[in-house]
């Protein structure tokens, strides 16, 4: 009897030990089915298209990475491709697709499956400064009215022979004047009587470092002195006109003081120079003196042939170099120019000035401070119409006419 109670005594000790194993193992049966089939539908419904080729979608891997950077959209959403729990190195890139302007896809090739990895870019919007006004714009005279409707702030037509006004507008106003410089520069190189056949250099210091215009004459390039004037008044050479006065008996600095004493004797009383080839603001004058200027330089023949040339050719080194004129009106069978320039700084707008026969009368034009690129060119011939159809020579009536079109400047 006592071993008997002893056996039933021991049996009973180990009896929930039993239950608890017996649970467990009910519990694992039950469940891991359901952990089988939920492992198996995970990787699948992480599928998705993320890129499209001509046949159809292509099926790839996706997750978004908290840690990529973002826009305004949210994260940026990049493809991994993960193996027991650690992310595989990618093999190389087999094609690269763009989907639109800031949506950049790589398509690569890892274990037999097509990932793409898909960046978008910022997009970062660059807002162009408005265009800088013209000492004109910023003075109001761009707001001055006139008969013609010109665009030009300035302007100015007086009879060459007569000294008669026919138009005038803003003409004592003292502005930059740009490229109109070169025809003092020219001028005054054609009556020193310096050599031609002089062979000038272009250097650094011929550079344009104020505007950083560009130039066909890099440094380095050698041209005779006659070249050089043919280039600065048909073409508006920069590094030409530079040269010229750089070159000049005296050096730059005496070049500048004789270009402002020439102007002083041609009764030029607003008229500063500064540098001989009109990239700086400081040169600057007024319509009545450039009038002036545009007399003394029609006087000079060898300032009339170059500033009409229409094209010209000069070789650099092993190669030729074609040139043509600033002024498409030297082209036309409409006009009868005996001597030009053009200009343009932002500061001084597009000037233009002129000798032209026009009906008849040897005209001087002076055009400042227009708007457009094209405006100083459709001044021009506004203004040609307009002599042709009530200053002709001859006509009664002309003279009668011209207090009506005078503009108070």
């Amino acid at each position: 009897m006592p071993e008997a109670r002893l056996r039933r005594v021991s049996s009973q000790r180990f009896l929930p030990a039993f239950k608890f194993i017996a649970v467990a193992l009910c519990a694992t049966a039950f469940l891991l089915p359901g952990a089988q089939a939920a492992k198996k539908e995970k990787p699948a419904a992480a599928k998705t298209t993320v890129a499209k080729k001509a046949k159809g979608p292509v099926p790839v891997e996706v997750k978004r990475n908290a840690a990529s950077s973002k826009t305004a959209r949210g994260p940026v959403p990049v493809v991994v491709a993960k193996r027991g729990g650690r992310a595989e190195k990618s093999e190389r890139a087999e094609k690269v697709v763009r989907g639109g302007r800031n949506v950049v896809a790589t398509i690569h090739k890892r274990n037999g499956k097509t990932v793409v990895a898909v960046q978008r870019r910022s997009v970062v919007r660059v807002v162009e400064a408005p265009p800088r006004q013209s000492f004109g714009q910023m003075a109001g005279l761009h707001g001055t009215e006139d008969v013609l409707d010109l665009k030009s702030s300035v302007a100015l037509v007086i009879d060459q022979d007569t000294h008669e006004v026919l138009f005038s507008k803003n003409d004592h106003a003292v502005l930059p004047i740009a490229s109109l410089t070169k025809l003092m520069t020219g001028l005054l190189i054609s009556e020193a009587h310096l050599s031609n056949d002089e062979l000038i250099t272009i250097t650094q210091d011929d550079v344009d470092t104020e505007k950083r215009s560009s130039s066909r004459l890099t440094v380095g390039t050698t041209l005779s002195r006659g070249e050089l004037l043919h280039l600065a008044l048909m073409s508006s050479e920069n590094r030409a006109a530079h040269a010229l006065g750089r070159t000049y008996p005296g050096g730059l600095t005496t070049f500048v003081s004789i270009m402002n004493a020439k102007a002083k004797m041609l009764g030029m009383k607003d008229t500063r120079y500064v540098e001989p080839t009109g990239l700086s603001s400081s040169n600057q004058s007024s319509a009545q003196d450039l009038a002036l200027l545009v007399n003394a330089a029609y006087s000079d023949a060898t300032v009339r042939s170059l500033s009409t040339s229409p094209e010209y050719q000069v070789e650099v080194g092993n190669r030729v170099l074609q040139f043509n004129t600033t002024n498409r009106l030297v082209k036309s069978p409409d006009w009868e120019i005996g001597v030009q320039k053009t200009g343009y700084i932002s500061e001084a707008g597009q000037c233009l000035v002129m000798q032209a026969k026009v009906a008849g009368r040897k005209l001087i034009m002076v055009f400042l401070d227009s708007a457009g690129k094209f405006s100083r060119i459709a001044d021009a011939e506004r203004v040609r119409r307009w002599v042709e159809a009530t200053h002709s020579v001859g006509s009664p009536a002309a003279s009668s006419r011209n207090a009506a079109y005078q503009v108070a400047g």
